[in-house]
């Protein structure tokens, strides 16, 4: 099987340096460096399509533009490219969302898939009006995803919940292809609403044992509901020609990181109720040193950007050795994403994809199916 990369459209604004924010802290002056206009992220949508990338993550949250109305305007400036789009179950109902839905796979051919995000910050959920405590929005996120499935498969919804109640729901029209759903989190209720609803759960860039124990935590309660699940990992990354020239580039968005900035979002995160990025912090405990916590494997960047916050760094063949690594674990899809977001596309897809494609690990999704050998006759 093909592995499945997705790149990452930077709608809190993008840059030569790290921009910083998210889980609840303001996105850092430099997302100004090059505003998030449609004619820019259509720029980096276009270049993923023609590297290979599958689709691309939009991000969700107070620190940028919406997923939804970017992901509409974009998609008409590509043709094959898909849109992850990141959404939060709170803040519409699941019927409306199931529309949207459908609406979305309609107007673009099929090129929806969702990322569902729960939210980790009370703070931020409360100014969007959502005043639920962190394990009663999981367990509406169940109900939401319930709900929304069953339209696409075209039944009649009545469901009185916990959270949701909805009376004789139903699509006039459900979605072609059904929409794909991804989901991550790294609580015991989350787990539980991964295995019974979602089709990919993501895990953030972990060191591999650590990812190896979230595969086979969520594929054991996956087993017991009677399903399969498949694995992907969210990780930036900095592939270069050599090692050298890479973590250089490492060093120099290191070196641009202000040590106010560092502390002010430091202090923010550490205040997050999200366990998942309670463990991203605990890989660099805010220290500037020691920031290889596994070979490639840097989480500087996690020190000014909530969220996923480690990078594969290395020579094209590292960060291709890295990615053989996680999937021998299981992981079969990656969310990848560098600053900028433009330019690193070009070298990853350049760079690091043509080696995997070499070993037989990919192939560009949009490449023509070669045609069959054909045996021509011998005449003498």
């Amino acid at each position: 099987m093909s592995l499945t990369f997705h790149w990452f459209l930077p709608t809190n604004g993008d840059s030569r340096h790290v921009v910083g924010g998210g889980h609840g802290t303001p996105a850092t002056a430099s997302g100004r460096d090059r505003p998030p206009t449609v004619a820019y992220l259509s720029q980096i949508a276009r270049a993923a399509e023609d590297l290979g990338f599958v689709g691309v993550l939009t991000p969700t949250g107070a620190w940028c533009e919406d997923a939804w109305l970017t992901t509409a305007m974009v998609s008409q400036h590509t043709e094959r490219l898909k849109f992850l789009v990141a959404f939060r179950p709170g803040f519409v109902s699941p019927t409306l969302a199931a529309q949207m839905a459908s609406t979305f796979q309609r107007q673009t051919g099929g090129r929806l898939l969702l990322n569902v995000v729960t939210g980790g910050e009370s703070h931020e959920q409360r100014a969007y009006g959502d005043f639920l405590d962190k394990d009663a929005r999981y367990r509406r996120t169940g109900e939401f995803l319930q709900i929304v499935r069953d339209l696409w498969e075209g039944k009649t919804v009545d469901l009185s919940g916990e959270h949701l109640q909805v009376e004789d729901a139903r699509l006039a029209r459900v979605p072609d292809p059904v929409p794909e759903v991804y989901f991550g989190g790294s609580s015991p209720i989350a787990g539980e609403i991964a295995a019974r609803h979602v089709d990919v759960y993501l895990t953030w860039g972990e060191p591999p044992a650590q990812v190896a124990e979230k595969i086979a935590w969520v594929r054991g309660l996956a087993a017991k509901e009677g399903r399969t699940v498949r694995f992907g990992i969210r990780l930036h990354v900095i592939t270069r020609d050599t090692a050298e020239q890479a973590w250089a580039e490492a060093h120099k968005l290191l070196d641009g990181f202000d040590p106010g900035t560092v502390k002010s979002v430091q202090a923010g995160l550490a205040r997050s109720e999200s366990e998942g990025q309670q463990r991203m912090l605990a890989l660099h405990g805010g220290n500037r040193e020691d920031l290889e916590i596994h070979p490639n494997l840097w989480a500087g960047i996690g020190l000014v950007r909530g969220g996923a916050g480690t990078a594969l760094v290395g020579s094209h063949d590292d960060v291709a050795e890295r990615i053989k690594e996680y999937h021998a674990l299981g992981i079969d899809e990656f969310v990848l994403s560098g600053y900028p977001h433009l330019e690193e596309a070009y070298w990853f897809g350049e760079g690091v994809l043509p080696r995997l494609a070499a070993q037989g690990l990919w192939r560009h999704p949009f490449a023509p199916t070669p045609a069959p050998a054909t045996q021509v006759p011998f005449t003498s």
